[in-house]
């Protein structure tokens, strides 16, 4: 079987896009044990194509799309926020829309609405806006005194269908993450620093299932959450500017509601074509 799989990524979070429309590359067996086995060959960035992660693309309606997601390590996660503006941005091609376009991208954790605010069929670089969903308060994962953080460290736990802990942290370079990460691998994992403006945070993040990433969308949203409650920025700001080692997202937190907004690009890098 031969197949085709669009390669993305958004401030550097790179994703392998399959449409599930070509078919099942497997004829046995548990599906997400097989996709597991696949998505690590495919994720493999010496033996495999590389990637952060692989999104399965299905359609449902007009700009009616479903999203599943596996991490590099063939775990299935329930949301990412780069990787839903990769799907998108897939689609959005598929379809040959030009400019402005909505579509409902159902997930594991819900529905979700996705604004492509700029883009053609001839450019490499859709802007999209995503609609995060709410931002909650969820308890600390397991293992979390293996950090021996200090107790008057801000710490938040947070959800946006999938867990983050932000950490608040004086300087983001100078923290060995992937030790950190590797002790709490079950939660996504932010080191958060105020600045340099005055309406921005510096955050870098150790994802499950994947480990140290370039940028985490969802990680974004829950980091300005942290920031505005922590006064990193002003909570009359409309967005909370992120740099992350991939480039810079904007967030709005509606203070009513909880609910985060996350805007960025998605880059097309590449068409994969292979046999399994």
């Amino acid at each position: 079987m031969q197949i085709t799989m669009s390669k993305h990524q958004g401030l550097g979070n790179d994703f392998l896009v399959y449409d599930i429309r070509q078919g099942l590359p497997f004829t046995s067996g548990d599906p997400d044990a097989q996709w597991a086995t696949f998505v690590r060959n495919w994720c493999d960035r010496r033996f495999g194509v590389g990637a952060d992660g692989v999104l399965l693309l299905g359609r449902e309606g007009t700009n009616q799309l479903t999203m599943v997601l596996y991490n590099a390590d063939g775990s299935r996660a329930e949301i990412s926020g780069n990787g839903i503006r990769c799907l998108v941005q897939a689609a959005y091609w598929q379809d040959q829309h030009n400019g402005a376009v909505t579509y409902v991208v159902n997930t594991d954790a819900g529905v979700r609405t996705v604004d492509v605010l700029e883009g053609s069929p001839t450019s490499n670089v859709a802007h999209i806006s995503v609609g995060m969903g709410v931002v909650s308060d969820i308890a600390e994962p397991a293992n979390w005194a293996a950090l021996q953080c200090n107790p008057d460290r801000p710490v938040r736990h947070l959800s946006l269908g999938n867990p983050h802990s932000v950490v608040s942290v004086e300087d983001v370079a100078d923290v060995n993450l992937q030790t950190l990460g590797e002790l709490v691998p079950h939660v996504n994992l932010e080191i958060v620093a105020p600045g340099p403006e005055a309406h921005a945070i510096t955050m870098r993040v150790h994802e499950r299932g994947s480990g140290i990433t370039l940028a985490c969308g969802s990680g974004a949203c829950a980091s300005a959450v942290a920031a505005k409650a922590w006064g990193f920025v002003p909570a009359s700001a409309p967005e909370v500017l992120v740099h992350m080692d991939g480039g810079d997202a904007r967030v709005r937190i509606d203070a009513a509601t909880s609910e985060a907004t996350l805007i960025g690009p998605s880059v097309f890098i590449a068409n994969v074509v292979f046999d399994v």
